[in-house]
């Protein structure tokens, strides 16, 4: 904790200029003797004292009383720690996904603050969880003691792969903040520092195969239903029927503008249908 030092006291770290009175010791007149007051010269070395019209003399340097070495300050012992901060982050990749079982997770956990954001991890810059950041970093700032965790959900809600995974872990490491998961295999929280770095490192490479093997398995999927004729993707808007109907109109000279527009479909699509069946 600081010690609030009075003007007065501000005086007696300067000598004086005028008498050559060390600091700490009364200011002396010509003669030697103690002056009644301090000189006005050593008043200008403080800016504070500069509007002040008069400075009461500190209780043990009245005029006359030799100077003496003061008690030494009473060491504040450290502040104690108390319970850890918690900010929560919570997100998903489309406005179509709900967020709020992530949120009931994370107000469970007892976080201090949510922040939430519905935007794909393929987006380089996401802005709640900077701002998570940015806190956690301002309370350990104020109290370097002080535990401060960010809690998501998953490992997934933060990184998309384990290069980004492991820049986070690094930011989070430089910074002092530890991290926690709510679920999955490596559920708990974890300390950037010492030993967490190591577990910080599977869980970048967890992340990465975990999103490989759903990336394996989709494809897998997908080549299976295109074998039995299921192909998938959006429903095509031009069929056989809107096909014949559109080449018999363009084959009688008809604009592919109007024809497009009494289908009901785009230029550019009607072009490519006309153009696969050439």
């Amino acid at each position: 904790m600081t010690n609030t030092i009075i003007p007065a006291e501000q005086v007696e770290r300067h000598n004086c200029p005028k008498c050559q009175a060390p600091a700490g010791s009364p200011c002396r007149t010509g003669a030697g003797e103690v002056a009644a007051n301090y000189h006005t010269g050593r008043f200008a070395l403080v800016p504070a004292l500069k509007a002040e019209l008069t400075v009461k003399t500190p209780a043990d340097r009245n005029p006359g009383k030799a100077w003496t070495q003061g008690a030494p300050l009473a060491q504040t012992p450290d502040a104690i720690p108390g319970a850890a901060i918690r900010l929560g982050y919570a997100r998903c990749s489309t406005v179509g996904q709900e967020l709020q079982s992530q949120l009931d997770a994370l107000a469970g956990a007892q976080c201090t603050r949510v922040f939430s954001e519905k935007i794909s991890t393929r987006v380089k810059e996401r802005p709640e969880l900077e701002k998570a950041l940015t806190l956690a970093r301002e309370f350990k700032q104020a109290a370097p003691n002080q535990p401060v965790i960010l809690s998501a959900v998953e490992m997934k809600r933060l990184a998309r792969s384990a290069a980004e995974l492991m820049t986070l872990s690094s930011t989070l490491q430089a910074d002092g903040i530890q991290l926690e998961l709510l679920s999955g295999p490596l559920q708990g929280v974890y300390d950037p520092n010492g030993a967490g770095a190591i577990v910080f490192a599977v869980l970048a490479v967890s992340a990465e195969v975990e999103r490989e093997g759903i990336r394996e398995k989709t494809l897998e999927g997908l080549d299976a239903a295109a074998r039995k004729g299921n192909h998938g993707g959006r429903p095509t808007v031009v069929d056989d029927d809107k096909l014949a109907v559109a080449r018999a109109r363009h084959a009688k000279g008809e604009s592919v503008t109007a024809i497009a527009k009494a289908l009901g479909i785009s230029r550019a699509t009607l072009y490519r249908h006309l153009g696969d069946s050439a």
